[in-house]
């Protein structure tokens, strides 16, 4: 004949084995939340240290390049520097401007959007 075995059921030892596995199931959401808190942190830091300063630098760069006037010494993407001597151009903040500028003994014409940078001011012979 067979016997069977019976265990006592002590419900102090279910209620913490039951909270363990409470837990378990509830701790992927908060990995998932402490993984979106890492990653927006690392994004913000990234904003802030890289791609605000780099808008703020393009933006004054663009605001120089509009105000280039007759005298100022720039640089063009291609390298050279010269004189501006004219700016024939519709509208002020067109990137399609012509500059006529200076190089030793030689003019060109470059676009307005290929100027790389102003380097001083020079005195105006106007």
């Amino acid at each position: 004949m067979a016997r069977s075995l019976s265990l006592p059921i002590d419900f102090d030892m279910i209620v913490p084995v039951a909270a363990s596995l409470v837990a378990i199931q509830a701790a992927p959401s908060n990995q998932i939340a402490s993984m979106v808190f890492m990653y927006g942190a690392i994004f913000a830091i990234f904003y802030f240290v890289l791609i605000r300063p780099q808008q703020k630098q393009r933006k004054a760069l663009e605001e120089l390049i509009k105000a280039v006037k007759k005298g100022d010494e720039v640089v063009t993407v291609g390298g050279i520097i010269g004189e501006v001597l004219h700016i024939a151009s519709k509208d002020v903040s067109s990137p399609e401007d012509r500059i006529t500028i200076k190089s030793g003994d030689s003019r060109m014409i470059v676009e307005r959007g290929r100027i790389a940078r102003v380097i001083a001011p020079t005195a105006t012979s106007a």
